[in-house]
């Protein structure tokens, strides 16, 4: 029996927070699917290690994804270069921790600067371009944050929540043009923004608390027993933007082990 065709082979994709962690893995699975990527970060040496390992099927550009006027510039010369723009994933983010009442200014605008407004200008750049085409797909990667509350995680949880309502309310605008707007909301995932809550002491340590939760912060645990692999939020992505998802749009998917309790 033949596989079935997707619709990811032969496409050009865009992904943003694409140097390491959930948005390197969204490429290296766009790549092995066939996709050309446009890759997006500020990370530029991390760029350059994802496209390295592409064999040519990753072009990077560094820009800032909250820079609407960069923004263009990459999905223009994108477009130019590699043909016209059929899938964009938004992921790049920021965690800065504390009690909302120490949060400084700062950093609630540099959160809401790169965890809302950057999805916000990257959809539209994309969008921009796919509906005189009649066609696309777009995922914004947020965070199962967005929909329970969490102590110290207070500027995060609510711009990931702005930025899931966002990209379904692009889905409602942008159904009649034939372009599906989907979320995938990760629970806790083994990247560098996960470790920055661990103490660093002992790995397997901080493992186990997040795995079991904590009571005193109300906190659940995680009922699947396991912190989830970049790569799986990734197989959810790819998903979302195939044709096996052709009828799927404004639904946020979480990939939690059952961490919300679908909260």
């Amino acid at each position: 029996m033949l596989a079935r065709n997707t619709g990811v082979a032969g496409s050009v994709a865009l992904v943003t927070g694409a140097a390491r962690g959930i948005g390197a893995a969204v490429v290296d699975g766009l790549v092995r699917e066939g996709a050309t990527v446009a890759a997006v970060d500020i990370d530029a040496d991390g760029l350059a290690e994802v496209a390295g390992r592409s064999k040519g099927r990753v072009v990077p550009f560094t820009a800032d994804v909250a820079d609407a006027d960069a923004v263009a510039d990459v999905v223009g010369t994108t477009e130019r270069d590699l043909g016209p723009l059929g899938i964009g994933v938004s992921v790049a983010g920021v965690l800065r921790p504390g009690p909302l009442c120490e949060t400084s200014d700062a950093d609630w605008a540099d959160t809401f600067s790169v965890n809302t407004t950057g999805p916000f200008v990257v959809l539209r750049a994309l969008a921009r371009r796919m509906v005189p085409r009649g066609r696309g797909s777009l995922v914004t990667v947020a965070s199962n944050a967005a929909g329970v509350p969490r102590a110290g995680m207070g500027a995060y949880a609510a711009s990931k929540a702005a930025s899931a309502m966002l990209t379904r309310c692009f889905g409602l605008e942008l159904a009649a043009h034939g372009i599906r707007c989907n979320v995938v909301s990760p629970g806790s995932t083994d990247t560098a923004m996960q470790r920055q809550l661990w103490t660093g002491e002992d790995d397997r340590a901080d493992r186990d608390r997040v795995i079991a939760g904590a009571p005193e912060q109300f906190r659940v645990g995680i009922p699947l027993g396991r912190i989830a692999e970049p790569a799986e939020i990734a197989d959810a992505v790819l998903f979302l933007v195939s044709d096996r998802a052709r009828h799927i749009t404004m639904q946020n998917l979480f990939v939690d082990g059952g961490a919300a309790l679908r909260a």
